[in-house]
């Protein structure tokens, strides 16, 4: 597939030269603008002297945790999503990079196929998001889809780019029980048969990010889905 300058850059960060190539020929021919730095370090100059629209970042790196390195890129503005690669398949290791800035995972081994649908889903709804305009509000819980702004009576709520569309899904369907595999659609937008646990997990944050306060607003419908609801004042 012929690139041109609208192509979206894509970061790949993988200490095994081999793997990272691979992944950045598997990324060129789906049409994207790929670059390869095999540590932290060079990655950090490279982020510092270009844009890009995603990252592929591996946990283990030989100069410094990729998860480190997530929270120094997530610091910058606006926020670039990333994408994990981690050959542990724990629960632990995919809730941290969650909570570090990360949007999505991988573990490894995978498929190319699977690492190119992710990329591209991730980019779907980042640029969804990134077109919006309104406000959406539940009994203090307010969302600004234009400056990407949350607040809950008034106090400033960081996001991740998925944390943000998630929370954009059920607010706006305040009172409505959605169901997982709504939601999965919605926020993932998958090809290909998505992780449920990965629900859980963002659910999970997202309401010790919004819920720090009585009343609680997101509620578990047990083997159904999830629910914005105030139980005290309907």
């Amino acid at each position: 597939m012929a690139l041109n300058k609208n192509s979206p850059r894509v970061l790949v960060v993988d200490d095994e030269p081999g793997l990272a190539d691979l992944i950045a020929s598997a990324l060129k021919f789906a049409g994207f603008q790929p670059e390869v730095a095999t540590n932290g370090t060079a990655a950090i100059k490279k982020y510092l002297a270009d844009k890009f629209d995603i990252i592929i970042l591996d946990v283990m790196l030989p100069d410094m945790n990729g998860f480190d390195l997530a929270k120094k890129i997530s610091t910058s503005a606006p926020r670039t999503p990333i994408l994990f690669l981690t050959a542990k398949d724990s629960t632990e290791d995919k809730i941290r990079g969650l909570t570090v800035g990360g949007d999505d995972y991988v573990t490894k081994p995978f498929s190319l196929e699977e690492l190119v649908a992710r990329v591209n889903a991730i980019l779907r709804r980042a640029g969804n998001d990134a077109g919006g305009s309104g406000r959406v509000e539940f009994h203090g819980l307010e969302m600004d889809e234009e400056t990407r702004e949350v607040r809950r009576d008034g106090k400033l709520i960081d996001l991740t780019t998925t944390e943000f569309r998630l929370l954009h899904y059920l607010l706006s369907n305040a009172k409505k029980v959605v169901t997982r595999a709504q939601i999965m659609d919605y926020v993932w937008n998958y090809d290909f048969g998505g992780d449920s646990g990965i629900l859980e997990t963002y659910i999970s944050y997202l309401r010790k990010k919004v819920d720090f306060k009585e009343p609680k607003l997101i509620h578990t419908i047990r083997g159904f889905g999830y629910v914005i609801k105030n139980k005290e004042n309907p």
